[in-house]
């Protein structure tokens, strides 16, 4: 994951790296995020958020909040075939769970490329802004590693 935005600021814009948390995020995919201060109280099961990694704490991580558990959030990414998540490190303590992505979109530079008439540029327009909400997207979109 890589920072667009910088400061102390509530909200910020990140870019998502790798492929741990397709379908629901596609590499070079853009999240709004809304930073969480006092340690995941914002959080809910289902949510998309970003934490530092608790084996290699130099490195943010975008993972789902499965649960909530003693010690911390369960937490797994979307793609079944990644296994860089709990199911790796275990339960991921409060302080670090760093912001909770609040919304998803492609950046403008995917766009140019993959327009090609008007029906595509419908089609784009439906999809490259998506809310993570828990209760929508956790049902139809977490898939157990």
């Amino acid at each position: 994951m890589r920072e667009q935005g910088a400061g102390r600021l509530s909200y910020q814009v990140v870019e998502v790296t790798g492929p741990s948390m397709a379908p629901t995020l596609l590499h070079g995919d853009w999240l709004l995020i809304q930073k969480v201060s006092s340690g995941a109280a914002l959080v809910r099961e289902g949510d998309v958020v970003v934490l530092r990694h608790p084996l290699q704490q130099d490195l943010l991580i975008v993972k789902r909040a499965v649960e909530r558990r003693d010690g911390g959030w369960w937490v797994m990414g979307d793609n079944r075939f990644v296994e860089n998540d709990s199911r790796e490190f275990g339960t991921v303590p409060d302080e670090l769970v760093l912001a909770r992505a609040r919304g998803r979109f492609r950046p403008p530079q995917k766009v140019q490329r993959s327009l090609t008439g008007v029906a595509s540029l419908a089609s784009w327009a439906a999809s490259c802004v998506r809310p993570l909400r828990a209760d929508r997207s956790f049902s139809r979109r977490l898939r157990a590693r």
